[in-house]
Order: structure tokens, then C-alpha cells, then sequence
């Protein structure tokens, strides 16, 4: 990709703004650590590929750490970094947001023949 076409700001919404992601942060925010299992069985309807792939580019990102234990059986942790917990603060400031105005915007939606 050339650096003109480069727009960093979309590069990082693109990756932040899927649902997959906004979910994986917004359960590892419920608790300080949480195990693959875990985070797979709160998340309904993600396949284990998906999960994988997210929490891959979400510590790619810088948004968690994850903490691998040689035991047996293995265990691997996630946790947000600070980064991660300060999206965190944002999405929940969007979801509040969305809240506030859910039926403003579901009125609006009936305007034009929407279904909510």
C-alpha cells in the first residue's frame, strides 16, 4: 500500500470497529484476566478461528497481553493493556451514547421504512 493511500485513522477503526473485537475487549474489561475458554463461552456466536484471529490482532495491536504457562495442560491468559483498557473507557462511552438515543434513532429508522 502506498503512504497516499495510507490513512491511519481508518486503518485503526477498521481494526477496532468489527463486532468481534468490540466484544473480546468489552468482556476482557469485566475482569482483570480471562482464559480462552472463558472469553469463547461469553461470547456467543464467535467460532474458535475467529476468537483466535482477534485476540492475535488485538495483541498485535497493543490492546492485550496475553500470558502463555508451560503446565500441563497449558494454560493461556488475556488481559487489556492500558491501551486496551482506555478503548474500554471509549466503547463504553458509545454505548451509553447509543442508549441515550436508541429510540430517537429507531424513530427516525420508521421515517424511511426501516426496520429496527
Amino acid at each position: 500500500m502506498s503512504e497516499e493511500n495510507f490513512c491511519p485513522i481508518k486503518d485503526v477503526l477498521g481494526r477496532i470497529g468489527d463486532k468481534w473485537t468490540i466484544y473480546v475487549i468489552t468482556k476482557l474489561g469485566t475482569k482483570e484476566v480471562m482464559r480462552f475458554n472463558e472469553l469463547k463461552s461469553q461470547i456467543h456466536g464467535i467460532s474458535q478461528k475467529m476468537l483466535t484471529q482477534t485476540l492475535r490482532n488485538l495483541e498485535q495491536d497493543g490492546l492485550i497481553e496475553r500470558r502463555y504457562f508451560a503446565e500441563i495442560p497449558p494454560r493461556v491468559e488475556y488481559q487489556l493493556t492500558a491501551v486496551g483498557k482506555s478503548l474500554l473507557v471509549q466503547l463504553n462511552n458509545l454505548s451509553d451514547w447509543a442508549l441515550q438515543h436508541r429510540n430517537e434513532i429507531l424513530e427516525a429508522r420508521k421515517k424511511f421504512g426501516l426496520k429496527s
